[in-house]
């Protein structure tokens, strides 16, 4: 099972997993070692403060100021966080809407706090757009 899967299904609640778009990373092959190849770039999945810290060294953005900005707008990222859909997409500009980056955590189910958090793990996902829209989505794991 690939680190990926494993934080996915809720394995691996100490590591933080993002995604880079091919076109958004000056040195990509760099990344190898420590990446997952998808279809348009990698995802890579670290322990907590070393991957916040390479998240912010390969995009620029610091994670929490990301989840900060994206909290309030929901959007869809795909459930294994290599892309999404933009909600500024529905606009009439002629912006693109790709994902350049996502970032993720998740926590572990905790009935005391309710809602999903009670009925298992969560993901968090952030994400941003070619047009700069910042967005995020969260999941129980198991439920997408």
């Amino acid at each position: 099972m690939s680190k990926r899967s494993e934080f996915l299904a809720g394995d691996r609640p100490d590591d933080v997993a993002f995604f880079l778009r091919e076109d958004t990373v000056d040195d990509l092959d760099a990344l190898e070692p420590y990446a997952e190849p998808v279809e348009n770039g990698v995802v890579l999945v670290l322990p907590g403060e070393n991957g916040r810290s390479a998240f912010r060294k390969a995009t620029g953005t610091d994670p929490m100021e990301l989840a900060q900005a994206a909290m309030d707008t929901d959007g869809t990222i795909e459930s294994d966080l290599t892309g999404g859909v933009c909600p500024a997409s529905d606009d009439d500009s002629n912006a693109e809407h790709a994902v350049r980056f996502i970032f993720a955590f998740a926590e572990e189910q905790n009935e005391d706090v309710g809602g999903i958090y009670a009925q298992g793990d969560v993901v968090h996902a952030y994400a941003v757009c070619d047009c700069g829209q910042r967005y995020s989505q969260k999941w129980v794991v198991g439920e997408r």
